[in-house]
């Protein structure tokens, strides 16, 4: 696969790159949104179900990272953090609407909105921050990582940035949302199962990984190395 590298000045349109976007964002706010409600019980394990599909995220932090570069991924990242922001300041202004008292139906929907869309402002803020330097983080090690390896042993960058970027988040969301409510030992099993769940995850789709990771090079004609990259997260540069 060629080395493609795109000068400062030009902007090059790819065929996938938006879709790719578009499927992290909404795993994602899926993720976020919908699985923190709800704990489960497998194998005699209790988590959030909201675990089954965060870690989809970051295999798609890790194929924009592979195949587009640092700097697209910086973009996909804030696209991420801005859906969070919305969704967030979204479910505060429909909860906080007084609701229609003349209609039967809001008596038990409104608990119910309460109840699921109703975070606390540190679990809001925890989710946030936490997304926002776990995946920075995972798609800087990433790109070094490819450097290091000159392009191969692709397995070893995915899930090595996974251990490095769901590591902060796990490290980060946790004591931000329930330090003082939690005892300190329950928090750090639950960090510690966490981490090990979605590199678990990471590594069971190392082989779809792969699939995805090649067939896109092979359409965009693109495999970037960040050689050059200005990596702040405080741009949106595509260098």
């Amino acid at each position: 696969m060629t080395d493609l590298k795109i000068p400062p000045s030009s902007s090059r349109h790819y065929r996938y790159y938006d879709l790719v976007m578009a499927s992290f964002v909404t795993v994602l706010l899926c993720s976020n949104l919908i699985g923190p409600a709800k704990t489960c019980v497998l194998f005699g394990i209790t988590f959030g179900t909201g675990n089954l599909f965060f870690p989809i995220s970051y295999i798609f932090g890790d194929i924009l990272t592979e195949v587009y570069g640092y700097a697209h991924a910086r973009k996909v990242i804030w696209a991420g953090f801005g859906a969070m922001v919305f969704a967030s300041l979204m479910s505060f202004v429909v909860v906080s609407v007084p609701a229609d008292p003349n209609e039967p139906f809001n008596r038990d929907l409104q608990p119910a909105l309460e109840l699921v869309f109703g975070n606390t402002w540190r679990i809001v803020a925890a989710s946030m921050l936490a997304f926002w330097a776990g995946d920075f983080v995972n798609a800087y090690v990433l790109a070094k990582m490819k450097l290091l390896t000159q392009g191969r042993f692709l397995w070893t960058r995915t899930i090595g940035s996974t251990l490095a970027g769901q590591g902060v988040d796990s490290m980060l969301f946790y004591p931000i949302a329930f330090l003082g409510i939690w005892q300190f030992d329950t928090m750090l099993k639950v960090i510690a199962f966490n981490w090990l769940f979605k590199v678990s995850i990471e590594a069971i789709f190392t082989p779809l990984t792969y699939l995805c990771v090649n067939w896109l090079k092979h359409q965009e004609q693109e495999d970037y190395y960040d050689r050059n990259t200005n990596f702040t997260p405080f741009s949106l540069n595509e260098y």
